[in-house]
């Protein structure tokens, strides 16, 4: 198994996946040459922040005073933490060996609008035992949300198809409707006798656009309130690839899951000469419901808010696990939880079996002002086969 990331934005840039036949798979998105990244809108693998997902009107409550952020777009309305949020800068390397790269990031007080120097790290590991775990952490020095997320995009099929013939199964009883610029409308919904009831399996493709919740965004854009209710050793989503080789169970100790059927995808470079077209990777970001109440609400929704030097990510755990599948999907990967000792920090991992070594490379990027990248670092990491169920 190969793993790439990069410092631009910490981004996990690509994955190759050994399938059972001996070939390889790229289920992520990605794009083909690295200054790509800094020109595309789409988020593709980065790292969100400080605030992932939408901010209404750019304001929020916060000690009895509204902070002002910066928007992102002309609706004036903040996405992903700004038009120069965590996935627009470049991170710091503080370490890298043949197990893991730790990427580090300073946002000044003000920066984004955001209120506080918050200090955050990314921290990418490749265990003996085939797991990617992407790790974040941030403190801050003045009360401020954090909300950070890892934006990577999946297409099982690896190849630059349709995911709306992706099965998949969302176990959740609610979501949350959202208007056409994507600020929820301020009521949970119960799944039941709608398009987003996903909780047993089924094509994205089935409803698509069957109601106007959908409509008014070109498809899935919701967030999910998950019935694991944060508890990570229950599995808060599921998807197959069309083909029937690949697939991927979610497990997050994150409250909710946003779903993006990839609407506005049309157009991003990818790594062919033919840029991504709508409908053509998903994503599922684990994270809190977006949406802005008074400070109150928002700590007993999990929402960290500190008021001095700390922690601020809350706890959480996103977990993508394949192995060789039993005979139920024979052929196919499998993803299963692992234990991890969640303490104030949020991590996706990705779990991949390798009858080969594996390596971690990591992409140092030279000066923005420059087209192209300086270094690249590979390490190799020990192999430990797994083998069929």
């Amino acid at each position: 198994m190969t793993v790439t990331v990069a410092d631009w934005g910490a981004t996990l840039l690509s994955a190759e996946v050994p399938l059972a036949d001996g070939s390889l798979r790229r289920p992520l998105l990605g794009c083909a040459k690295l200054e790509d990244y800094a020109r595309q809108a789409a988020f593709l693998g980065a790292s969100v922040g400080r605030y992932a997902n939408r901010i209404g009107h750019s304001r929020f409550p916060l000690d009895g005073q509204v902070v002002n952020v910066t928007p992102s777009n002309d609706a004036g309305h903040q996405l992903h933490g700004g038009p120069e949020g965590f996935d627009k800068r470049r991170w710091r390397i503080v370490r890298a060996d043949e197990q893991e790269v730790l990427f580090a990031l300073t946002s000044p007080d003000g920066d984004q609008g955001f209120p506080g120097t918050l200090q955050a790290t990314a921290h990418y590991r490749l265990t003996d035992d085939n797991r990617i775990a992407i790790t974040y952490r941030a403190t801050v020095d003045q009360p401020c949300p954090v909300n950070m997320t890892n934006h990577v995009y999946f297409n099982l099929d690896g190849e630059q198809s349709d995911v709306r013939q992706h099965q998949l199964q969302i176990l959740a009883q609610r979501y949350l409707p959202v208007e056409s610029d994507g600020i929820p409308d301020g009521e949970l919904k119960d799944v039941a006798n709608t398009s987003f009831d996903f909780r047993q399996p089924k094509t994205i493709a089935a409803d698509f656009l069957a109601d106007a919740d959908q409509q008014k965004v070109k498809g899935y854009d919701h967030a999910f309130l998950l019935d694991a209710k944060g508890d990570a050793s229950q599995p808060a989503a599921q998807v197959w690839s069309q083909d029937g080789k690949l697939q991927m169970t979610v497990y997050t100790s994150a409250p909710a899951l946003q779903f993006y059927s990839g609407n506005y995808l049309g157009g991003t470079p990818s790594q062919t000469t033919e840029p991504y077209a709508d409908w053509q990777g998903l994503a599922l970001e684990s994270e809190f419901l977006p949406g802005f109440a008074e400070p109150s609400a928002m700590a007993a929704a999990g929402l960290c808010i500190t008021s001095g030097p700390g922690v601020c990510q809350p706890d959480g755990i996103s977990v993508y696990r394949p192995i060789i599948a039993s005979a139920l999907h024979q052929g196919a990967l499998l993803f299963v939880p692992a234990l991890l000792s969640a303490a104030s920090f949020f991590s996706n991992l990705l779990y991949f079996p390798s009858p080969k070594d594996k390596k971690i490379t990591c992409v140092l990027q030279a000066p923005y002002t420059a087209p192209l990248f300086s270094l690249w670092l590979g390490i190799s990491i020990a192999v430990r086969q797994i083998t069929a169920i």
